[in-house]
C-alpha cells in the first residue's frame, strides 16, 4: 500500500476525540437516566424505560436521512463538517436540561417532559455522530488502518464517558447529612448536567477543528442533482442490500437489545446485586479506562492477525460468556458475600478484563461496517460512508429501546420495589431479578456473535473490492 493509505498519528486523535461526546452522552442515558428518573425523581420504572424506547425509536428513524444528507452535501467545508459544528453548542445546551428537569413536575409527571428533552438531545448528538464517525472510510481505505483509526475512537468514547461517570459518582453523587446513598443526591445529578454539557461541547468542537484540515483530502460529493425523500429512501435500501450487512444487523439487532438491557441495569446490579457504594461503583467506572487502554492496544493485533471477522467472533465469545458469569455464581452461592472484602477486587477485576475484550469486539465490528464502502461503491457507483454508519446506528438506537424496555420488565417481573433504597430490597426479589437477567443477557449475545458469521468481506475481499474500483477510474 501507498503512504497516502496511512493516517498520521494526529489525525487519528483529532478523529478519535470525537466520541468523547457520544462517550460522555452515552454514558449519562445508559448508566444514569432510569435510575435518576425513577428511584431518585419518583417516576415508574415501566415509564422511564418506555421514555428511553420511544426517544431511541424516533432518533433512529432520522440516522439514515442524516446519514444520506451528509453523503451528498456540497459546502465548502466538505460533507460531513457542516453538520459537526452545527450540532455543538444546541446539543450541549439540550444535555444540561436531561438532568436539570423543572421543579414544578415530579413523579409520573414528568413523563411528557423526559420524551420530549431525550428525543431533542439524541437527535442533536446524532447529526454529529453519524458524518463525524463517518469520515474513518473517507480517510482510508487500508483494511488494518482502518481498524487502528477506530480504536482510537473507541478509546477516547469508552475513556471519555468512563471518566465522566468516575468523576460524577465519586465527586458528584456524594452522601450529605440527609442523604446516606449519594445515588440519591438530586444536586449531584445537576451538577452533572453543567460538566457533561461543557464536555460534549468542546469534544465537539476540538475535533471538528481537529479534523478540518483534512476537508481537501476527503472524497468529495456526487454531483448536484434534485433528491426525493423516495429517491433517498430508495437508494439507501439499495446500498444496503448485501449478505455482510445483513450480517451485520443481525449481529448490531440483538447485540443492541443485550446492551440496552445490561447497561440500563448496571446500576442496579452494583447498587442492588452486590451492593456496592458510590465511591466502589466510581472506582468500577474508572478502571474502564484500563479496559480502554488494552483494548486500543490489543485490537488492531487481533485484526491482523486473524482478521475481523474471526477475531470479532471469538473475542466476542469470551467477552460474552465472562459478562454474566459472577451473578450465575453468586445466584449459586459461589461468590463471596456482599460484606467479604474480596468480593469488590474480584468483580473489579473480571469487570478490567471483560470490558477490555467488548471494547475489541466493537472496534472490530466497527471497522468491519467501514469495509462494507467499497463493496455498495462497486455496485451503486456511489460512495455512501454515511449511510452504512447511519443505519447500523439505526438498527441499534430501535433495539436498544427495546433493550431498555426489557429491563424495566424484567425489574417489574421480580418485584423490584420503586424508590426503595439497597437494605429495603429483598432478598428474594435480588435472587428472581438475577434469574431473569442472565439467561436472557446470554440468549441474545450469543445470537448476536452467530449472527457475524454471514459476513464475507475478508482482507483477500476487500483487496480485490479496492482493485476493482481503481481498475474503474
Amino acid at each position: 500500500m501507498s503512504d497516502n493509505h496511512r493516517v498520521t498519528t494526529g489525525r487519528k486523535v483529532a478523529y478519535g476525540s470525537g466520541s468523547i461526546a457520544f462517550g460522555v452522552n452515552s454514558n449519562g442515558f445508559d448508566y444514569f437516566f432510569l435510575i435518576f428518573y425513577s428511584q431518585v425523581m419518583g417516576v415508574s420504572a415501566y415509564l422511564v424505560s418506555l421514555a428511553l424506547m420511544i426517544s431511541l425509536i424516533v432518533d433512529a428513524l432520522s440516522d439514515p436521512l442524516i446519514g444520506y444528507l451528509s453523503d451528498n452535501t456540497r459546502s465548502r467545508w466538505g460533507r460531513r463538517h457542516p453538520f459537526m459544528y452545527a450540532a455543538a453548542l444546541p446539543a450541549a445546551i439540550a444535555y444540561y436540561f436531561i438532568w436539570n428537569p423543572p421543579a414544578s413536575l415530579e413523579g409520573d409527571a414528568l413523563f411528557p417532559y423526559i420524551v420530549t428533552i431525550a428525543i431533542l438531545v439524541r437527535t442533536l448528538v446524532t447529526v454529529y455522530e453519524i458524518p463525524s464517525s463517518s469520515l474513518v472510510a473517507e480517510m482510508s481505505d487500508n483494511y488494518d488502518e482502518r481498524t487502528s483509526m477506530l480504536s482510537y475512537r473507541f478509546f477516547f468514547g469508552w475513556t471519555g464517558g468512563t471518566l465522566m461517570g468516575a468523576f460524577t459518582t465519586i465527586f458528584l453523587l456524594v452522601p450529605t447529612d440527609t442523604i446516606s446513598n449519594g445515588m440519591f443526591n438530586v444536586d449531584g445529578y445537576g451538577k452533572f448536567g453543567a460538566v457533561a454539557a461543557s464536555v460534549i461541547f468542546l469534544a465537539i468542537i476540538i475535533s471538528s477543528v481537529g479534523t478540518h484540515k483534512m476537508i481537501p483530502d476527503l472524497k468529495p460529493p456526487p454531483p448536484q442533482r434534485k433528491l426525493s425523500l423516495g429517491l433517498i429512501y430508495r437508494e439507501v435500501f439499495e446500498t444496503l442490500a448485501s449478505r455482510s450487512f445483513a450480517a451485520l444487523f443481525l449481529a448490531a439487532l440483538f447485540g443492541a437489545v443485550a446492551s440496552g438491557v445490561a447497561t440500563t441495569l448496571s446500576f442496579y446490579l452494583s447498587t442492588f446485586f452486590w451492593g456496592f457504594s458510590s465511591e466502589q461503583i466510581g472506582l468500577i467506572s474508572l478502571s474502564v479506562v484500563i479496559s480502554a487502554v488494552l483494548a486500543f492496544l490489543f485490537a488492531p493485533i487481533i485484526s491482523r492477525r486473524l482478521g475481523k471477522k474471526r477475531g470479532a467472533i471469538l473475542v466476542g465469545l469470551l467477552a460474552f460468556t465472562v459478562a454474566p458469569t459472577p451473578i450465575l455464581l453468586r445466584l449459586l452461592g459461589l461468590m463471596p458475600a456482599n460484606s467479604d472484602p474480596m468480593l469488590f477486587p474480584l468483580v473489579l477485576s473480571i469487570t478490567v478484563i471483560d470490558v477490555a475484550l467488548i471494547i475489541v469486539y466493537q472496534t472490530l465490528s466497527s471497522s468491519m461496517i467501514a469495509d462494507l464502502v467499497e463493496e455498495a461503491e462497486i455496485k451503486t457507483k456511489r460512495r455512501n460512508e454515511g449511510v452504512f454508519f447511519a443505519s447500523v446506528a439505526f438498527i441499534r438506537k430501535v433495539t436498544q429501546g427495546i433493550g431498555a424496555a426489557v429491563a424495566g420488565v424484567l425489574l417489574t417481573i421480580s418485584q423490584f420495589p420503586v424508590g426503595a433504597m439497597p437494605d429495603q430490597v429483598p432478598e428474594s426479589v435480588l435472587s428472581s431479578f438475577g434469574w431473569l437477567y442472565v439467561p436472557v443477557i446470554f440468549s441474545l449475545w450469543m445470537i448476536m456473535i452467530a449472527s457475524l458469521s454471514l459476513y464475507s468481506v475478508d482482507r483477500e475481499k476487500h483487496e480485490q473490492n479496492l482493485a476493482t474500483l481503481r481498475a474503474e477510474d
